[in-house]
């Protein structure tokens, strides 16, 4: 049995627990965990070969230990990698997609924007758009997350068949 994970965030889920109920569930308190033997991986794949990538998989790994914090609990962010407004966020995930109008689909796959919510998402596809193509007109294609009930009528349909 092979067990995989980056275990400084995968910590279990105790409703209304205390840290140390948390710690008392955790995986490493199993029975199982004297019988394991570990491998580890030496070099991270995700990243290059840059000393840029090794000092950016070190942050990344002290702000998983809590290492980067000041005193009102704020990690300070390099300034290398911090945009002055959206267009300059596009701009440099998304180098020259002005110029362009036939990116091919590998380009769209190899740089991305992660968002943690839908109207950022949603604000920055059309900023994005209108910069790819500002003459293209956009269609809207929605998804259904939610089932309303009609003139009484339940439709029962669980949430993952939406």
């Amino acid at each position: 049995m092979v067990f995989g994970g980056y275990f400084h965030q995968t910590l279990p889920v105790v409703p209304k627990g205390t840290c140390q109920q948390v710690v008392a569930v955790s995986f490493c308190r199993e029975n199982l965990w004297g019988h394991i033997k570990f491998l580890y991986l030496r070099q991270n794949m995700c990243l290059g070969h840059l000393e840029a990538d090794n000092q950016h998989a070190q942050w990344l790994l002290e702000i998983g230990a809590g290492l980067t914090m000041d005193d009102n609990e704020m990690i300070q962010v390099p300034q290398s990698m911090v945009c002055a407004n959206l267009n300059a966020l596009i701009n440099r995930i998304y180098p020259g997609i002005g110029n362009s109008r036939a990116q091919d689909d590998q380009y769209f796959l190899d740089h991305i924007i992660l968002c943690p919510k839908n109207d950022q998402v949603h604000d920055i596809n059309e900023a994005i758009l209108q910069q790819f193509n500002p003459t293209a007109e956009v269609h809207m294609l929605r998804s259904v997350d939610s089932v309303s009930e009609e003139d009484g009528m339940h439709y029962a349909y669980p949430t993952e068949f939406l």
